[in-house]
């Protein structure tokens, strides 16, 4: 559980999420681009443009928690935008 980034390699950006299960999130956004429906127009460009290899993807930062089934979306919400704010090349995954 943490943020999870695709860097395009190629161009520098970044696109950031949330993630309860960083394998699953990979596998799903990676389908969803695969298949040309990702929502984000950008990030679609570029996978198409770059392909998987174009691309870094990994954990920016693991959620440190004790109780699986609370509720961390706001803590999860709160590290993607100090991840955010700190880097002006990056932008959400979803939008």
């Amino acid at each position: 559980m943490g943020i999870i980034s695709f860097r395009c390699t190629e161009t520098g950006d970044v696109f950031l999420d949330i993630s309860r299960d960083t394998r699953a999130s990979f596998n799903s956004t990676k389908m969803k681009l695969s298949a040309n429906i990702h929502p984000n127009t950008q990030l679609q460009q570029l996978w198409k443009e770059y392909g998987p290899e174009g691309f870094e993807l990994s954990v920016v930062e693991v959620l440190d928690y004790k109780d699986p089934n609370e509720d961390h979306t706001a803590k999860l919400e709160a590290l993607l935008n100090k991840h955010l704010a700190a880097n002006p090349r990056a932008q959400r995954v979803w939008r």
